[in-house]
């Protein structure tokens, strides 16, 4: 057996052993406080020992998760107000998501470059040095930079649930300001009607709500709203409720017309993706369906012809 696949089987022994001896002394301690508690008679010893561990074990992740976050801390004040408010448009509005955002892009840049010292050389072809040194910057490379590409597609679903669920919230809406309610109770009751359908969306107006109970002013509370989701569709709404209830003109009759646009939008940007789906379909076609259809139509009466030249090319 090659030496560079024995030194990559014992590293993984010794972090498996590693692994397993640190559970077991970690479960074995809360196996003894739970024991302590039974006879001192404070607690019920089955919920620590369903929890203890496994409470236990996140904490010592948070801990270190924390410590590659402050070997990792944004360069500037800039730097982080925009990694902080790209999280809020994903939903993460923890006062500690910035801190596990950066600290998990670290710890994977470790964790890829960890795993891809540990494939053996026979695999990877027994690279140079420069190669290898090459391998170790890719795989760190592709796990510093996969939260941020997670971000990114988190942004963009968000958005998207945001974007198909407004229309039909500002129909509520209208249906709630003509029967009676005021506006910042229409926000109160369209947050808790979409709760079920559109939870993104739900998020976001209760927040708004808590806003207003609060004694922020409405003004304030919608641009905070439109400064969290960071869309276009937002913050003409936002824009919208802002100019009606400084004018005084009628808030129904406002949003019905701009529920009545956004789903004229929405509307076009469907046909938008239709129209795009032929081409999408070209390649797949050409590549793919159009070479098994030829394969399984041709095919058959190449073989008989095969069959019967090529005995009489042979005959002669």
């Amino acid at each position: 057996m090659d030496v560079p696949l024995l030194v990559a089987l014992f590293t993984f022994l010794t972090v498996m052993l590693a692994t397993a001896a640190a559970f077991l002394y970690i479960n074995s301690r809360e196996v003894l406080q739970v024991w302590r508690h039974r006879v001192e008679g404070t607690t019920d010893g089955k919920e620590l020992v369903g929890e203890g561990a496994g409470d236990k074990i996140t904490a010592l992740f948070h801990a270190l998760i924390e410590w590659f976050a402050k070997l990792n801390q944004p360069s500037n004040i800039e730097e982080a107000r925009a990694t902080r408010r790209q999280l809020i448009t994903a939903g993460y509005r923890s006062g500690k998501a910035p801190v596990f955002f950066a600290g998990t892009k670290l710890f994977l840049a470790v964790l890829m470059t960890i795993l891809t010292a540990m494939i053996p050389m026979k695999l990877l072809g027994f690279p140079t040095s420069s190669k290898l040194i090459f391998y170790y910057v890719l795989a760190a490379a592709c796990g510093y930079y996969a939260p941020i590409i997670w971000l990114r597609m988190a942004i963009a679903e968000r958005k998207d649930a945001l974007q198909r669920a407004i229309p039909d919230a500002l129909d509520l809406m209208v249906v709630c300001v003509e029967a009676g309610l005021g506006l910042d109770q229409a926000i109160t009751r369209v947050g808790e009607e979409v709760k079920r359908t559109h939870q993104a969306l739900s998020d976001e107006l209760t927040l708004l709500a808590m806003e207003l109970r609060t004694g922020v002013s409405r003004q304030e509370a919608l641009r905070n709203f439109a400064h969290r989701t960071d869309m276009e569709e937002v913050r003409n709404l936002v824009a919208l409720l802002v100019q009606t209830d400084r004018f005084g003109t009628s808030i129904g009759q406002a949003l019905r017309v701009h529920a009545d646009s956004m789903r004229s939008t929405r509307r076009l940007r469907a046909e938008e993706l239709a129209a795009k789906l032929p081409v999408k379909l070209l390649f797949p076609l050409l590549f793919f369906i159009f070479p098994s259809i030829f394969i399984v139509t041709v095919g058959p009466a190449c073989i008989q012809m095969a069959r019967a030249l090529f005995p009489a090319l042979a005959g002669q």
